[in-house]
C-alpha cells in the first residue's frame, strides 16, 4: 500500500517522514496520530469484477453469446431534426357581377325532350345519358278492365274478345253504387238505428226485419237486430229459429259472455247473415224488461256488432224507449198507407220533437208499408211531401205476399221491386250515420 503524502509517495515502512522536519517518525508510537497531517488521500487499485454467466442460464440463452450484464453500453442518444414547411398561402379570387357567364351550346330543342317525337325517332344532336328513362326503354302493361256486367256492353266485350270494353251498364252501374253506399266503413263503436212508431200493425217488425236483411247482405261486417218489445215481439219468427235464448239470458248470463261464440249461441242468424235476438215470450217476463236490461244487451251487442237495430215497441213512453233514443244514431219511422197510420207517425215525430230528439226527426228516414188496408184509397204522393217536410228521406214499401204472410222471410225469393226497395231504405240509413263517432 502506498502512503500519498503531500503529493509525494513513500514507501511502505516502519516509519513516517514528518513533513515539516523530515524525519523520520516511528509509526509505533502513540505520536503517530498527532503526527499525521490533516489532509491525508489514499489511492487504492481494485480489480475488475468480471460477471460469469452460470451455465444453465447458458443452455437457455437464445443467441450464442450471452448478455453480460456487468457490461452495458451506453450509446449517446442522438438528435433528430424535423424540418417544418410552412403551408402555401391560398387565395381566394372573387368573381365580380360583371363577369361574363357562359351560355350552353344551342340545341334543336329535341336533345333535352322528347315531346312532339315519335318512338324510334333519332335525335338531330346527340342524347345525353338522362334521356334513357324508364318511361321511354319499358313497355307499360296497361292493366285490363274488369269484364262488364249487363246486356249488351257484356255481350259486345264478349264477341270482340275482350278487345272492346264499353263498361257496366248504366242499371248495373246504380246497384253496384247503391251497394257502394249501404257498404259505408265507420271508424268509432257500433251504430244504433231504432225502427218505432206509435201505432201497431204497420209493419214495423217486417220493415226491421227488411233493414237488416238488405244490410247483411250487402255488408261483410256483422248485423243484428235486436226485439226490445216489452210487449211480446215477434221479430225473431221472421227468421228459422235456432235457439230458445231471449234477451232475458243475456241480461242473465251477462258476465259470462265473453267473446262473440258465447254471445252467438244465444242468436238466429238467417241466410243473409242477419243476426236477430229475441224478446221475452212470456208476457209477464217481457214486463220486466226495463231501461238498464236494455242498456246491458246494447252494451255486449256493441262488443260484437257493427250496427244494431233496435225494433221497439208501440209504447214510446216506456223506460226502453228512453235508453234506446239516447243510444240512437238515426232512427227510421214506419207509416201505414191509411190516414190514421200516417197521422200516428207523424205524431211520433212531434213527440220526439217535444223530448229534445229534434235531431233525429230532421235525420230520420220514413218507411211507407203500402201493404196496410186503405192505402188504395189514400193519396201517397200527399203523405210523401207531408213528411217530406220533416224528415230527410222516404221509402215506400211495395206490398209483397211473402211479407203479408207475417212468418219466415226469405229474402233472396222475396220480388225484386221488395229487395230493391229494401236496398234503398238501407242506402239512406248508412247516408245519415255518421263515420266518426260522436260526429
Amino acid at each position: 500500500m502506498a502512503i500519498k503524502r503531500n503529493g509525494t509517495n513513500e514507501s511502505d515502512g516502519a516509519g513516517v517522514h514528518d513533513g515539516s522536519t523530515g524525519e523520520l517518525v516511528d509509526a509505533s508510537s502513540g505520536d503517530l496520530a498527532a503526527s499525521l497531517p490533516e489532509s491525508l488521500s489514499i489511492a487504492i487499485s481494485l480489480p475488475t469484477t468480471v460477471h460469469a454467466a452460470p451455465e444453465d442460464e447458458l443452455a437457455v440463452a437464445i443467441v450464442e453469446i450471452p448478455v453480460n450484464p456487468g457490461a452495458v453500453e451506453v450509446t449517446q442518444p442522438t438528435t433528430t431534426s424535423i424540418d417544418v414547411v410552412q403551408p402555401a398561402t391560398t387565395s381566394i379570387s372573387v368573381v365580380s357581377e360583371e363577369s361574363v357567364i357562359v351560355p350552353l351550346p344551342e340545341s334543336d330543342g329535341k336533345n333535352y325532350t322528347r315531346r312532339n317525337r315519335r318512338d324510334g325517332e333519332v335525335s338531330t344532336t346527340p342524347e345525353t345519358a338522362s334521356m334513357l328513362t324508364a318511361d321511354r326503354l319499358i313497355e307499360k302493361n296497361h292493366k285490363r278492365r274488369t269484364a262488364p256486367e249487363g246486356g249488351w256492353n257484356a255481350f259486345v266485350y264478349a264477341v270482340t274478345f275482350h278487345l272492346v270494353n264499353r263498361g257496366d251498364s248504366p242499371k248495373v252501374r246504380a246497384r253496384k253504387e247503391l251497394e257502394a253506399r249501404i257498404d259505408k266503413q265507420f271508424v268509432g263503436g257500433a251504430r244504433f238505428v231504432p225502427v218505432l212508431t206509435r201505432k201497431g200493425g204497420v209493419g214495423k217488425t217486417t220493415v226491421t226485419a227488411l233493414l237488416g236483411m238488405a244490410l247483411a247482405d250487402a255488408r261483410e261486417d256483422r248485423v243484428i237486430a235486436v226485439d226490445a218489445n216489452p210487449d211480446r215481439g215477434t221479430l225473431s219468427e221472421r227468421v228459422n229459429k235456432q235457439t230458445r235464448s231471449t234477451v232475458r239470458d243475456i241480461v242473465t248470463l251477462a258476465p259470462t259472455i265473453t267473446s262473440f261464440n258465447d254471445f252467438s249461441t244465444m242468436v238466429s242468424r238467417d241466410d243473409t247473415r242477419l243476426d236477430i235476438l229475441a224478446s221475452d215470450t212470456d208476457p209477464l217476463l217481457s214486463e220486466a224488461f226495463d231501461e238498464n236490461d236494455y242498456n246491458v244487451v246494447a252494451d255486449l251487442a256493441a262488443r260484437f256488432y257493427s250496427l244494431v237495430l233496435t225494433d221497439c215497441g208501440t209504447g214510446i213512453v216506456h223506460s226502453v224507449m228512453r235508453a234506446t233514443l239516447q243510444r240512437a244514431d238515426s232512427v227510421v219511422i214506419v207509416s201505414g198507407g191509411s190516414v190514421d197510420e200516417a197521422r200516428l207517425a207523424s205524431e211520433t215525430l212531434t213527440w220526439l220533437e217535444a223530448n229534445g230528439y229534434g235531431d233525429l226527426v230532421k235525420n230520420a228516414v220514413v218507411a211507407i208499408n203500402t201493404a196496410t188496408q186503405g192505402t188504395n184509397l189514400v193519396k201517397l204522393e200527399e203523405i210523401e211531401a207531408h213528411f217530406k217536410s220533416r224528415v230527410r228521406e222516404i221509402v215506400r214499401i211495395p206490398y209483397d205476399p211473402q211479407l203479408a204472410a207475417g212468418s219466415v222471410i226469405d229474402y233472396a225469393t222475396l220480388k225484386p221491386l221488395t229487395r230493391a226497395s229494401a236496398r234503398e231504405l238501407a242506402a239512406l240509413v248508412m247516408d245519415g250515420l255518421p263515420v266518426r263517432q260522436g260526429a
